[in-house]
């Protein structure tokens, strides 16, 4: 397949502000295909999540929380993304025949993130804090108090937060002290009696909430306000000409080299200390400040101009997530959604009876996590399970699940936990899972160097009359109760033994095989290991995906029925998007439900005119992988834990697998797709140009997907009270009997 060149030199120039660049790449083969950069799509992404917090649509501490959200979003984007594109510039490295090259791409993410945060402060300044102030919420400033409040706070300041604060001046004696990542400070510029000036920074304590609470419910200061309101305390003689806040963000990939590491666990806590002093690539700092202040921070984090944002408002502008976490405001939040037990849990049998029966689906959070953490604490419980196997990738604090793999170590179980240790963001934390896990007996193992683990699987193995049966769990997302009731995922459950036998087989690979052994397999495609229904990357997922849209290219030129339906957060992989296109031009109609990153470009003339791309933005973040094809009129379903991007295909243990049981089938058939891609509520379209544009309804009606899987839920609960951590039995699903009136 080939494009003109015309459209070759269109996609050549940079579009205009608030556009995605299509970058034209040269994939395996010989054709040039278009294609949208991931990085300024990424970016694209990120003002879809601001569109939720513009939107008055939107409750309004729904939409301080996506602002929020598209904080802490740009401030990872500058610590992963933004630090990968500096490095290679570093190298001399550019994207083969990419006509827009790694420096172009670094000025160009610097215009729209700038252009993206202007947009934020504007939210905040013109819409959302008017708006908070008119329901009683305010964001006060410390110097316009009543003289009882100002009293207030300096107590506050004198007990809380005085003890714990330490200046560091800087001059010849006191060398430029090394700054944070994301911490936030202020830098004071003082001046003494003889008109002598002074700089000295002081870091906010990050343990002390950024809104400090006045006595009025709904009145904050903001915690920087009222550290410089009373820091001259500490420097008697001198005044205080200006105060100024700022902050840094850091690289901070980790990049492990495979033949230096002797061993993962030391390899990955000696990474952590390095990224904490990587190098600076991006400087935020309070809009009016002092230009000889400015240049002193540039100069010192060794920054440019270029990297300095002067911000029009409060900084770390997700710290107002706080605002919505403590505010009592209901009216003012989405309402309140208790997850469903599905009614086939909802029993008194034990977990492992219902499987037996048959394969059971959750589409979280519209049903409970409960159901998850049941399955584990069961088999922690039940002396007839003679060995849990599982994947732990990103856990919450206080983990059911992890205290259940320990519990069953402890009673004598053959417990084995596969701990991903560069999960990004949550090194820390699995580590500490890790250790706390080996001290109650698990067995626990770190993966593979250079291979995420980022499959989630659970494997229980039981004693029954027939001998040992497996029972077994998969999921998009991960063993974590917190971001189980915030992102959209789908589980299943299932003895069966084609499953069973491919879940053992994995898990047997990722403990027993090294780096070298699985690239054996990847290489040599007549290896003995044979997978039954599991699709597992890095061996076999890149190979199945291209050779499924291939089969459906063969019934579309047969006359047959070709579709592809596919949902997934992210869609990169450049020779996935060349068989699309290839599959558009031979007739394939294609519906893609992309949530982030797409990098394919639709809707062009002879290249994906049969292409549609969608995005949901909603309350709950949209995170299951799910694939439907036609195949001639029968149609295939599988899920997935990988997007299509070249990590998920070549560096990380992904696992995709069939939907075989009939009702299950028939529920994302017939409900979770159609629903999903019905969705012209809270739904953008990918435009030609990289733009997204709001899915508008061409007739009723208006259909908020996220909503219609609420009431459907609803609708079939069985509900019960909210899920008891301190339950450790098999078959907690039971109903709550009701009591019959005794006779008077």
């Amino acid at each position: 397949m080939s494009i003109s060149q015309n459209e070759m030199a269109s996609a050549a120039v940079l579009p205009p502000e608030g556009t995605v660049a299509t970058v034209p790449l040269l994939p395996a083969g010989e054709a040039r295909v278009p294609l949208f950069d991931r990085e300024l799509s990424w970016l694209e992404f990120n003002r879809r999540v601001l569109g939720e917090a513009e939107s008055s649509e939107v409750p309004l501490l729904e939409r301080v929380k996506f602002l929020s959200i598209c904080s802490n979003n740009l401030d990872e984007f500058f610590m992963i993304r933004v630090g990968e594109v500096r490095d290679l510039i570093a190298a001399k490295v550019a994207d083969a025949g990419s006509v827009l090259r790694q420096s172009e791409k670094l000025g160009e993410i610097r215009k729209r993130s700038r252009h993206l945060l202007e947009l934020m402060y504007r939210c905040l300044g013109e819409e959302l804090i008017p708006a908070l102030k008119k329901e009683g919420l305010r964001i006060d400033r410390v110097a316009d108090l009543a003289k009882r409040e100002r009293a207030a706070v300096e107590d506050y300041f004198a007990r809380n937060i005085e003890p714990i604060l330490t200046p560091l001046a800087i001059d010849p004696g006191h060398p430029f002290p090394f700054i944070a990542n994301l911490a936030l400070n202020l830098a004071l510029q003082l001046e003494s009696s003889r008109g002598e000036n002074y700089v000295v920074l002081v870091k906010i304590p990050e343990l002390s909430p950024r809104l400090v609470p006045l006595a009025d419910a709904g009145r904050y200061v903001l915690l920087e306000d009222v550290i410089s309101s009373h820091v001259e305390r500490f420097f008697p003689g001198l005044r205080l000409r200006r105060s100024v806040a700022f902050r840094v963000i850091r690289n901070s990939d980790i990049s492990i080299k495979e033949e230096d590491v002797q061993d993962l666990l030391k390899s990955v806590e000696s990474e952590l200390r390095r990224r904490e002093r990587r190098d600076v690539v991006w400087l935020e700092v309070e809009a009016g400040s002092d230009e000889r202040l400015v240049s002193l921070l540039i100069d010192e984090m060794e920054s440019s101009k270029e990297d300095v944002f002067f911000a029009p408002g409060p900084l770390k502008l997700g710290d107002l997530m706080q605002l919505y976490e403590s505010s009592n405001y209901s009216k003012l939040k989405d309402p309140p959604f208790n997850p469903r037990i599905p009614a086939q849990l909802a029993t008194s049998e034990d977990i492992f009876s219902i499987m037996r029966r048959g394969d059971i689906l959750l589409h979280r959070p519209y049903d409970s996590f409960t159901a998850v953490v049941e399955f584990v604490q069961a088999a922690a419980d039940d002396p007839d399970v003679k060995a849990i196997k599982q994947t732990l990738y990103r856990t919450d604090p206080g983990s059911p699940i992890v205290e259940a793999l320990a519990n069953a170590a402890q009673r004598g179980k053959q417990v084995t936990a596969v701990v991903e240790l560069q999960a990004r963001f949550d090194e820390l934390k699995n580590i500490t899972w890790a250790r706390h896990l080996e001290e109650a007996g698990v067995q626990v193992v770190y993966g593979l160097v250079g291979l995420k683990t980022h499959c989630k699987v659970c494997l229980v193995v039981r004693r029954e009359a027939e001998g040992l049966r497996r029972y077994v769990h998969l999921s998009t997302g991960n063993y974590n109760a917190v971001t189980a009731r915030l992102y959209t995922d789908l589980d299943l459950f299932t003895c069966d033994r084609d499953f069973g036998a491919d879940a053992a087989q994995l898990m047997n690979l990722l403990t027993g095989y090294s780096v070298a052994g699985v690239q054996e397999l990847i290489e040599n495609t007549d290896a003995p290991l044979k997978w039954r229904q599991f699709i597992v990357a890095p061996m076999d997922y890149q190979r199945w995906v291209i050779s499924m849209i291939e089969r459906e290219i063969r019934h579309a030129r047969d006359g047959k029925p070709a579709k592809i339906t596919a949902k997934m957060n992210a869609l990169v992989e450049t020779a996935v998007i060349d068989a699309l296109y290839r599959a558009s031009n031979a007739g394939v109609k294609i519906d893609l439900l992309i949530r982030g990153i797409c990098c394919l470009v639709p809707g062009v003339s002879g290249v994906s005119e049969n292409i549609q791309v969608l995005s949901v933005i909603d309350r709950f973040l949209e995170h299951s992988r799910v694939f439907r094809f036609e195949n001639g009129g029968s149609p295939e379903f599988f899920v997935s834990s990988g997007d299509w991007m070249p990590r998920n295909f070549v560096r990380r243990m992904e696992v995709t697998y069939p939907i075989r049981a009939e009702a299950i089938v028939r529920r994302i058939d017939q409900q979770i797709l159609p629903i999903s891609l019905s969705d012209n509520v809270k739904s953008w379209v990918l435009n030609t140009d990289g733009t997204y544009q709001r899915r508008k309804a061409d007739s009723p009606p208006l259909v908020r997907s996220q909503e219609a899987f609420i009431a459907i839920a609803r609708s079939e609960a069985v509900r019960l009270a909210p899920y008891d951590e301190t339950i450790r039995r098999p078959g907690s699903f039971r109903r709550k009997a009701k009591r019959k009136k005794q006779p008077k």
